[in-house]
């Protein structure tokens, strides 16, 4: 198990939906951010990681396990662990726990390290990870399976300025809102996630046009994001009546 590290949140009005319940994307991207506060205060940056190594950080998956999302104003306590490693993954829990203690749900990231310069892979450096206190493990845990779409329903988005993040390619929290919108704004509307898994395949670049696409079956849906005829995003999502 890795060295722990918390915040508390209060979560604001503009990060709710229209059933004041918490949207996901923005607040996937804000666990992010609690991750690097972590890595800031034991002296593994961003801008560390990038002076010293010439690397960058990289999300490639997320599962999640939903009980319940918060509600606007409702304050929660986010705990985060980097908890493994191994030769090129490393694995970070979040856990989001209610004021009573309960846990509403709980997030599993997957990262790799980037070459800034060749934009290939590069293997996890020991002393990198060392003050995360994570265990190194040798079996590489392998992120779900995608099935392909058949038959998918699609709908078109614009790449827009907002979009795009620091990096210069589409922000991950987006690939998520893309697929929620594709769905019908009746079934959003009367359901709730249980369990979710989602890969990045590819970055998105500014300019041009995606297409998420989706199939449901019951209470199952499958998505992809297709830009320029490759898959740059894939998820599986288990819905719950309300």
């Amino acid at each position: 198990m890795g060295l722990k590290y918390q915040e508390h949140f209060t979560i604001p009005f503009d990060m709710v939906d229209v059933k004041q319940e918490l949207k996901l994307p923005p607040f996937i991207s804000y666990c992010l951010g609690v991750s690097g506060r972590q890595s800031e205060s034991i002296g593994r940056s961003d801008l560390f990681v990038f002076d010293e190594y010439g690397l960058i950080w990289v999300v490639t998956d997320y599962e999640l396990r939903i009980n319940r999302l918060p509600r606007y104003n409702e304050t929660i306590t986010i705990e985060t662990e980097a908890v493994a490693y191994n030769k090129f993954f490393c694995y970070r829990k979040f856990f989001i726990y209610d004021q009573d203690g309960e846990l509403l749900f709980d997030l599993l990231c997957y990262f790799v390290l980037i070459d800034f310069e060749t934009r290939k892979v590069s293997p996890v450096p020991d002393d990198l990870i060392a003050p995360y206190q994570s265990e190194k493990v040798k079996k590489l845990q392998r992120a779900p399976k995608y099935n392909d779409l058949i038959d998918a329903d699609s709908k078109e988005f614009t790449v827009r300025y907002f979009d795009i993040d620091m990096n210069g390619h589409v922000n991950n929290s987006k690939y998520l809102e893309w697929m929620y919108e594709a769905l019908d704004y009746d079934f959003l509307l009367g359901h709730k996630p249980k369990k979710m898994q989602l890969r990045y395949v590819k970055e998105v670049s500014p300019g041009g046009t995606i297409f998420s696409r989706f199939v449901k079956d019951g209470l199952v849906s499958q998505h992809e994001i297709d830009y320029q005829g490759q898959i740059h995003a894939q998820a599986v999502i288990e819905w719950e009546k309300r």
